[in-house]
């Protein structure tokens, strides 16, 4: 069982629930709740789509400029533009996918 601790030749050892310990579970609930808030909040943020688009585009453009391929600073522009439009198609395609298969005590 969750929480409750065996003594050998004697019944469950039932933790003591305080005051003290509700309140520092609850202040770590809370601390990770705002990590949980800021990490949501990096991953949507247009900031982030951005720089990634700009690395992607720089990435490509080296290598393809390394390569010798023609139009490197234009063929470049393929994956980052596939990355950007993705971060816009994908979130309703997530949310259509959610409301169609995923359990009701999920969404």
């Amino acid at each position: 069982m969750h929480g409750v601790h065996e003594v050998a030749g004697s019944s469950p050892v039932v933790p003591t629930i305080t005051m003290g310990n509700l309140e520092s579970n609850i202040e770590a609930i809370l601390q990770r709740n705002k990590r949980v808030e800021a990490d949501k909040a990096w991953e949507t943020s247009m900031f982030r789509r951005m720089t990634i688009g700009i690395l992607t585009y720089l990435t490509a453009s080296i290598l393809l400029w390394m390569l010798d391929a023609p139009n490197p600073f234009l063929n470049a522009l393929i994956p980052s533009v596939a990355y950007l439009l993705s971060t816009v198609t994908l979130p309703p395609l997530k949310q259509w996918w959610i409301n169609r298969y995923a359990p009701k005590g999920d969404r």
